[in-house]
């Protein structure tokens, strides 16, 4: 769990931009992505930035400027990364269960595509031939990550083709003449066992002697952050040694060594990230006094969705003897953030900050009870800047037609 930026700091951006509203530390992703590039260092390894997690244009840009490539999960993600200005050939787009007409769009855009069905691919290969280089996603058949919903590897999975289709995928290229240019797994996400990514390396290792001209394997993401004290975090260095072992023990015979592609998001802007929300209302019912706040799982759906915990602290009274709350949001659902959780003596008006706010959090908000999406502010050198301002009314109406 992160907490570079100081309570002085975030106070000083809740005072002066307004509540609730998501802050980015540049300078921790800088420091993320260190670490990854220093791990793999002297590999033939190159790292996407999987921007899903967050699309914010100056983030995007920003981690252009540290030498990353961008991973794409839409036609749109793709035109965003276009927009903060990295080139065709640093853009991964890897489509999911999406029309054809996205995939042309993205070949016309001329960036790389990985493919996760037998029917796009046949449509793919009557349409571009061999023409065009493309890679194909499969389904490892491994169950990993830290919840259900963000497993995408295991054998119920709508992810990709199943690695039990190979002979299919193989039938396919034959027929068409197509460029397989790589080959794409990705298990979930929370991974912290390196021996997952281990696992899927041996599976590609039986496959990719069928495959004459390939020149990468994805191994996807998913590397775990820590999101409270005592957290483990995937090992990169000891996961950088696995690679480095598996890899150099394979022999596979091509013009050049096979590239070896990452995709981390959350890994990269995660512990980048702080939510800000004010107390609204104290409420006691029983044994349980409620923290309402100025937000909910309209801008954090995270908590709600996936069981996932935030460290919160009292930006407003640090040092106050700890209590235990349920902090709330405002919206008419239930929207839990933390049930009896131990934070510093908590008043009306105070600001609470959620750590680790970074990734899918501003990225799943929506504007539910047509409330307001919050602001987003980067800090970069100390200094706080304005990325996207807050929504206001006219937005909620921006795409309504009247009659």
């Amino acid at each position: 769990m992160s907490k570079d930026l100081s309570t002085a700091q975030l106070t000083a951006i809740a005072d002066e931009f307004g509540t609730p509203v998501y802050v980015y530390h540049l300078e921790k992703i800088a420091s993320q992505y260190r670490k990854l590039t220093e791990a793999f260092s002297g590999q033939n390894v190159i790292i996407f930035y999987a921007c899903k997690a967050l699309t914010n244009i100056n983030i995007l840009r920003y981690v252009k400027s540290l030498g990353a490539n961008v991973d794409c999960s839409s036609i749109n993600e793709v035109k965003l990364a276009s927009h903060a200005g990295f080139e065709p050939s640093k853009i991964l787009y890897t489509s999911n269960g999406i029309a054809f007409d996205e995939i042309e769009e993205a070949q016309h855009l001329g960036v790389h595509i990985n493919i996760d069905s037998l029917s796009n691919l046949e449509k793919f290969g009557k349409k571009f031939g061999h023409s065009y280089p493309v890679g194909v996603r499969l389904r490892p058949d491994i169950l990993a990550g830290g919840n259900l919903k963000i497993s995408t590897g295991h054998d119920k999975s709508k992810f990709g083709i199943p690695v039990g289709d190979v002979q299919k995928i193989i039938d396919c290229a034959n027929k068409y003449h197509l460029f397989i240019r790589g080959l794409h797994i990705h298990t979930g996400s929370e991974i912290k066992d390196v021996d997952v990514f281990v696992k899927g390396i041996k599976k590609l290792f039986e496959i990719i002697p069928l495959f004459k001209e390939l020149e990468f394997v994805d191994l996807g993401g998913g590397f775990k952050v820590p999101y409270k004290e005592g957290d483990s975090e995937t090992d990169i260095p000891l996961l950088a040694q696995k690679v480095k072992e598996s890899f150099s023990n394979f022999s596979y015979q091509s013009k050049k060594p096979l590239q070896i592609w990452f995709e981390p998001g959350k890994y990269l802007v995660s512990s980048a990230g702080y939510f800000i929300t004010k107390v609204n209302v104290l409420k006691e019912s029983g044994t349980t006094v409620f923290a309402g706040v100025n937000s909910g799982f309209n801008h954090l759906i995270r908590p709600m969705f996936y069981d996932a915990y935030h460290q919160i602290e009292n930006l407003s009274n640090e040092s106050g003897a700890k209590k235990p709350y349920t902090v709330v949001g405002n919206i008419c659902e239930t929207d839990t953030f933390a049930t009896d959780r131990h934070i510093s003596e908590i008043r009306e008006n105070d600001y609470l900050v959620f750590y680790n706010a970074g990734a899918y959090g501003f990225e799943m908000s929506s504007n539910f009870n047509s409330r307001l999406k919050p602001a987003e502010v980067m800090v970069k050198d100390g200094k706080a800047i304005l990325i996207r301002r807050r929504d206001n009314f006219e937005d909620l109406l921006r795409n309504q037609v009247t009659l």
